[in-house]
């Protein structure tokens, strides 16, 4: 009995004496640092739109001038968050080039995807931006980046469709084994210590609109989206679905969010549990929730790093916590980033910069102009002085390299009528704001700046940035130019229009699409009126004369803008008609360089403080004004009116009739 009660009492205290070991040892954990799978929660740090914002940036906030976003600080952010949560996801929504002169780089370096792994990115997907390389460019940067970058993820494009497709097979084949060497996906399942996320990529229709050189046919988004969740849930046993989606949110506007495509995408595919939404540039302060499906969005360019965490609450995760961190001054940049960033820096003068005489930290003028801030250029129909500046630098540019250098410019001398199109150059030029990626601060103006307000695209020649197109439209087509300006811009808002030898009025009170009148051509001497048969010669850059010969389409054929040669032949190649400059395409961000360049005192003048008049808002109800100068558009609608009002009096002449009839029976 004694030697039982012994041996009990040995147990025992074996029992209590490892029960004590354990919960000293557990003392000597990090309680932060254990799995997802004990706490049953996930974090997922996310960005969108970075558009190669891998330096820090000088940008406006409350009147200052400050120091915001790039690689550096984002790195110091996502270790601050790591330090509490080490097993964190990391994703971006797409469009991570095409921005800054690290773009320049692309088809030998791919820096952007590099660096990113260098983060520790995990996946991204392909944003619209990504195809403004073109087949043969994307190819080119997917090679470079092949095993150096992170997870590519997009589930909608139709290669079977675009291969079979005899006009688009070639350079299609060229990036689908590209994007083979690369490992492009739809999805993938990641797993951090137990917790597994699939995560699958999507390109949605308006950035599918906004690609009309990807040469690639893709699947409608939300089909693609279902499959693709059914697919997961078949093959895979995973915690919790993510999309990393190019498709885009509407903030702020309670009456349109839930006509945005990630709004509908949560809708109509409620198992997945996160949505990265990217494509609108949006920032959402707070996480919007449909259904149990959560959108996120932390706004572009890389001024705030998104921070997530879902608990597992059910079958579902719902979100504990949301951050959006501002990537400010007060975020120090982390130095293996700059370091590694640095041997980006020098490559971007040696092998682009220099084809062009200059450097990317050349000071080319000095601004004491207040310009609007990016995000609030084109809120509001009217001219923009910046706007102006562009399509002034489009016909300098021209001149100089049609009739030589020009020196000795002063501010006005384009619209002023020192060059016009007998001396070398074109008559009109027009910058549309979908093209337009930043703004002019106060102080010195670099070549990074004037290349990073127009940055976008890609040449003939291979190089980075869209070159500018000569064409020819007739005075009718310009008429719809100014039309589309005043009416389409409204509801389209990258289809505002600033213009160089275009000028009119408009009218917000008349009919959509016949609210302009007066519409006119400066020579620079005189405004006349544009004759609706003559052709005048038009020059933007390539991507806005593509989506000047779509007009027709989207307009449902109500306003044709037709691109066509000197000789009226419709253009059906718009390559053939860049404007080069000896052998050198001119590329938009170089013509406002070189113009800003060719300011004699090295100040933009104060010229471009205010308006000039190119565009004059007449807001009056008097019936002449309403009424005056119908196009075809108010004709249609007058006949529709005439017609109603003919109807509406046949059906009360014959009620008249039959009351008249009843009442002589009652007689």
């Amino acid at each position: 009995m004694k030697q039982k009660l012994r041996s009990r009492l040995l147990a025992i205290c074996t029992a209590l004496s490892c029960g004590c070991a354990m919960l000293l040892a557990g003392s000597m954990i990090d309680t932060e640092s254990y799995a997802a799978t004990d706490t049953g929660e996930v974090s997922v740090i996310f960005t969108h739109d970075m558009h190669s914002h891998m330096d820090a940036d000088r940008v406006s906030k409350d009147g200052e001038v400050v120091e915001a976003g790039g690689f550096g600080k984002l790195k110091t952010a996502m270790d601050e968050v790591r330090a509490d949560y080490p097993d964190s996801f990391v994703l971006d929504g797409g469009d991570f080039s095409m921005g800054t002169p690290y773009q320049t780089i692309f088809s030998r370096e791919a820096s952007e995807l590099k660096m990113m792994k260098f983060l520790g990115y995990e996946a991204t997907t392909f944003g619209n931006h990504e195809f403004d390389y073109r087949a043969k460019g994307l190819a080119s940067m997917l090679q470079a980046a092949a095993g150096k970058g992170p997870q590519l993820l997009c589930a909608n494009i139709d290669w079977e469709k675009t291969l079979q497709d005899k006009s688009l097979k070639d350079d299609a084949k060229v990036l689908k084994e590209a994007c083979d060497a690369y490992g492009v996906k739809d999805y993938t399942v990641l797993d951090h210590d137990g917790v597994k996320m699939a995560v699958f990529g999507l390109l949605g229709e308006s950035a599918v609109e906004y690609a009309p050189e990807s040469g690639l046919i893709f699947k409608d988004a939300q089909q693609t989206a279902k499959d693709v969740v059914n697919e997961i849930q078949d093959k895979e046993d995973v915690d919790l679905i993510v999309c990393i989606s190019h498709c885009g949110t509407i903030e702020n506007e309670a009456d349109k969010l839930e006509e945005s495509e990630d709004y509908q995408l949560a809708e109509n595919v409620p198992d997945i549990d996160l949505i990265v939404s990217g494509h609108s540039h949006t920032t959402l302060d707070e996480p919007v929730q449909v259904g149990d499906t959560y959108l996120v969005s932390c706004g572009s360019y890389n001024t705030n790093m998104g921070h997530v965490v879902l608990k597992k609450d059910g079958d579902r995760y719902k979100i504990k916590d949301y951050e959006l961190v501002p990537l400010d001054e007060s975020v120090k940049s982390d130095a293996s980033v700059e370091a590694e960033l640095s041997k980006y820096r020098n490559l971007v003068d040696e092998e682009y910069f220099s084809r062009y005489g200059y450097s990317v930290s050349d000071t080319v003028v000095e601004n004491q102009i207040t310009f609007p801030e990016s995000s609030k250029i084109g809120l509001t129909q009217g001219e923009e002085s910046l706007g102006n500046l562009l399509a002034d630098s489009y016909k300098y540019a021209i001149a100089q390299a049609e009739k030589g250098s020009i020196k000795g410019y002063e501010a006005g001398d384009v619209a002023s009528g020192e060059v016009t199109s007998d001396q070398g150059g074109v008559q009109v030029t027009i910058v549309p704001l979908g093209v337009i990626r930043g703004s002019f601060l106060q102080g010195s103006v670099t070549v990074a700046d004037a290349f990073n307000i127009l940055s976008l695209g890609y040449g003939k020649d291979g190089q980075a940035g869209y070159p500018l197109v000569r064409a020819y439209l007739t005075g009718k087509e310009l008429k719809a130019v100014a039309e589309v300006d005043a009416s389409v811009s409204n509801f389209m808002g990258v289809a505002r229009l600033y213009c160089s030898g275009l000028e009119y009025s408009w009218n917000p009170h008349r009919l959509m699409l016949n609210r302009t009148v007066d519409i006119g051509y400066n020579d620079g001497t005189s405004v006349t009126e544009l004759d609706d048969d003559q052709l005048y010669s038009v020059a933007a850059d390539l991507y806005s004369c593509q989506m000047l010969g779509a007009v027709k389409d989207k307009s449902a054929g109500i306003l044709k803008i037709e691109p066509k040669d000197a000789e009226g032949n419709p253009i059906t190649n718009y390559e053939d008609h860049i404007i080069y400059d000896g052998d050198k395409e001119v590329k938009a961000w170089y013509a406002v360089a070189s113009y800003l360049d060719s300011f004699a005192d090295d100040q933009i003048p104060a010229y471009y403080s205010k308006a000039q008049g190119r565009k004059t808002e007449i807001n009056s109800w008097s019936p002449v004004e309403i009424f005056k100068q119908p196009n075809k558009i108010a004709g249609m609608a007058a006949g529709v009116v005439v017609i109603l009002a003919a109807i509406a009096g046949g059906i009360v002449w014959i009620v008249w009739i039959v009351k008249r009839k009843k009442l002589k029976k009652g007689r």
